[in-house]
């Protein structure tokens, strides 16, 4: 059973948090073991299972990127770690990015470093800005597969930005 068929919520990038938060509550007063202390060693495991698996689903589910992620897989869209890979024109957009970080590991300079995050930040906006009207359409339904492809591609892309924005961190406290 998948997160959404477990929280009887339809496969979608964006969810009602509200409908989401609310069933977790709900299957975490129906799931929690100490009301079935009583019963066999059974009826324990399965609703231990079962209590594991609600917060693991909320967990993934109340988090957009790991919503996405956990979709994109589902669908068979996004491959294990190290599988995926992140379109050549975009690294080549990047590559300027990648060797001013480098630059200010050797050399900090303020200004590149202010640069560069406005950069990231300005890229991640307009990547979002293209996919989020595929995102908010997707309604898990088989013709959609262009869409997968195009939204697993913002994922990756994204990634890759957060990543360099991790580096960027780095130098954040000088």
């Amino acid at each position: 059973m998948n997160y959404f068929e477990f929280y009887e919520l339809p496969l979608r990038f964006e969810l009602d948090t509200a409908a989401l938060q609310q069933r977790f509550y709900a299957n975490s007063k129906k799931y929690h073991p100490d009301f079935y202390t009583l019963t066999d060693a059974a009826k324990q495991a399965e609703i231990l299972e079962l209590s594991t698996l609600n917060n693991e689903a909320y967990q993934t589910l109340r988090d957009p990127d790991r919503r996405m992620a956990y979709l994109l897989r589902l669908q068979g869209a996004l491959g294990e770690e190290g599988q995926n890979k992140i379109p050549q024109d975009f690294l080549m957009e990047v590559m300027d990015l990648n060797e001013t970080l480098m630059e200010l590991e050797f050399d900090y300079d303020a200004a590149a470093y202010e640069r560069v995050r406005g950069e990231v930040a300005a890229l991640e906006e307009a990547l979002w800005r293209a996919i989020a009207p595929r995102v908010v359409a997707y309604r898990g339904e088989a013709g959609q597969a262009v869409d997968l492809e195009a939204i697993k591609n913002y994922y990756l892309k994204k990634r890759y930005l957060l990543r360099i924005r991790e580096n960027l961190n780095k130098f954040a406290a000088r």
